[in-house]
């Protein structure tokens, strides 16, 4: 539960001492957590992360339950921290995965995709985030393509992304959530901006993928362009 929540156990163990968080469902030794234990477990770490005490998050969680609005604080909470990553993680024998990366790859490449989050490693086993960036990436390899570049094109892609998601988020936050925060929204807002989260999911990646593929076209038209002009002879305008 701590780790699938990103906190330690101890802090687990206080919130639920303090009554911020429920205690589990016991079958014998066994304590069985539910996702609304982890929605809420988030929700804590998150509140305290913005400069919230113990007592105050207390006193919001207890006014969320008497007015009648924590389950559907804690349903936004799951539609806006879920299901934004769907792909399937990858676990390749180390032989394994240094025979697909060839031998152009080195130690510093592997050292760089761990510490930019592709890979983690775990004695002989290394498991890749995400089979679809995995396959992206080893046809790139195919093609000639040093592993180095790649993973500084992705290193980009990720700056580029966090900053797309920050654009999409302060969309949210100002004009959906609004200025009064999630403290002044009654259990029947929060219920909308839940079912908002859920229908603007899909449509964030659409759009991110539509510019992206309009931004892709009219680049290797450029570059078409280009090519077709040396092989005539054309002159070229130097970049």
């Amino acid at each position: 539960m701590a780790e699938a929540a990103g906190v330690k156990e101890r802090n687990l163990r206080y919130y639920q001492e303090r009554g911020l968080l429920p205690p589990p469902r016991r079958e014998g030794r066994v304590a069985w957590y539910s996702e609304d234990h982890l929605a809420r477990l988030r929700l804590i770490d998150d509140l305290l992360g913005r400069g919230y005490t113990v007592n105050a998050i207390g006193e919001l969680l207890q006014a969320w339950e008497r007015g009648g609005g924590i389950a559907q604080l804690l349903g936004l909470e799951r539609a806006m921290t879920r299901d934004w990553q769907r792909a399937e993680p990858v676990t390749l024998a180390a032989a394994e995965a240094r025979a697909l990366f060839g031998a152009g790859s080195t130690s510093e490449d592997a050292r760089r995709a761990v510490e930019l989050g592709y890979v983690s490693v775990d004695g002989d086993t290394v498991t890749h985030r995400s089979a679809p960036l995995l396959e992206a990436t080893l046809a790139l390899v195919r093609q000639g393509v040093p592993v180095s570049e790649i993973l500084d094109a992705g290193e980009f892609l990720q700056r580029e992304a966090a900053a797309v998601a920050d654009r999409f988020v302060g969309l949210f936050r100002r004009y959906v959530i609004g200025s009064a925060g999630l403290e002044g929204l009654s259990a029947e807002r929060l219920g909308e901006v839940a079912e908002a989260v859920a229908a603007l999911r899909p449509l964030a990646g659409d759009v991110v993928t539509a510019e992206f593929a309009r931004a892709m076209a009219a680049r290797a038209d450029a570059e078409l362009e280009l090519l077709l002009r040396k092989m005539s002879g054309g002159e070229v305008e130097p970049e």
